[in-house]
C-alpha cells in the first residue's frame, strides 16, 4: 500500500536479504580493555588482551531496546528497527515496520500542532483499498499515557473481501508542535503482531 503523509509521497519499503560471505563486515565493533575486534550478534571471538591473556567474548541482542526521537521515546522488540525520513518543513518520519506489514508510524512536527490531521492521514493511508471498494469504519478514541498524558484521535478498520486493517491515529502538541503516532496491524496477524503494537504504547513517552 501505498502511504501518504501531509501530501508528502511515503516510500514503499523493500524488504532485502542477501548471501553471507566470509569477507562480509561486521555488525560492530567491540573494544576490550584497547583491543578491539569486528563481531556480529551471536558470535563469539577470541580476544588477545594486553600481556598476552585470550578471553572469548561475545556479542547478543537484548529482547527489547528503546528508541528515543528527541521528544519522545517508546521501547520496541530490538529485532525491529527504526527508520528516520526528512519529510521538510520541519516534519520528520520515524518508521518501523515488521515483516508481516504491522507499522508504527510516529510524526514529529517542529512548526505546527498536527492534531488535527487524523482524518487526513487516515484518508491517505486507506484511499487505495478505498477507491478498490474496501470498506471503512471509524471511530473516535484517545489514550492515556502512563505519564498522564492524553492522546485524542481516531481508530478505523478498513475491510476488503479476503482481508481487514485496523488503524489508530493519535495525536499531541502544544501551540506550534507536536506528535502524530499511527499503527497499522492486519487482522491475520493479530496473535503475532499485537504484543508489538502493546509494547509501544505500553512504554511511550512524550517529553512536549
Amino acid at each position: 500500500m501505498r502511504l501518504r503523509f501531509a501530501a508528502v509521497a511515503f516510500a514503499a519499503i523493500v524488504l532485502c536479504t542477501g548471501l553471507v560471505r566470509a569477507d562480509d563486515p561486521k555488525a560492530f565493533k567491540l573494544t576490550v580493555d584497547g583491543v578491539t575486534v569486528d563481531i556480529d550478534p551471536g558470535e563469539d571471538v577470541d580476544v588477545t588482551l594486553p600481556g598476552g591473556k585470550t578471553s572469548k567474548v561475545r556479542l547478543e541482542h537484548n529482547d527489547f531496546a528503546t528508541f528515543s526521537g528527541g521528544t519522545f521515546s517508546f521501547v520496541h522488540p530490538s529485532t525491529n528497527s527504526v527508520t528516520k525520513t526528512d519529510l521538510g518543513d520541519g516534519i520528520a518520519q520515524y518508521l518501523m515496520a515488521s515483516a508481516l506489514g504491522t507499522l508504527v508510524v510516529v510524526q514529529k512536527y517542529d512548526k505546527m500542532n498536527p492534531v488535527s490531521l487524523n482524518q487526513l492521514m487516515l484518508q491517505e493511508m486507506t484511499r487505495e483499498t478505498v477507491q478498490a471498494g474496501g470498506q471503512l469504519t471509524q471511530q473516535p478514541t484517545s489514550r492515556k499515557l502512563a505519564d498522564g498524558k492524553e492522546l485524542t484521535g481516531l481508530k478505523a478498520t478498513v475491510k476488503t473481501r479476503t482481508d481487514r486493517a485496523d488503524f489508530e491515529i493519535v495525536g499531541f502538541g502544544t501551540a506550534d508542535q507536536g506528535l502524530l503516532f499511527i499503527t497499522r496491524i492486519g487482522d491475520q496477524d493479530n496473535a503475532t503482531e499485537q504484543p508489538l503494537i502493546d509494547k509501544f504504547w505500553e512504554t511511550l513517552r512524550i517529553k512536549l
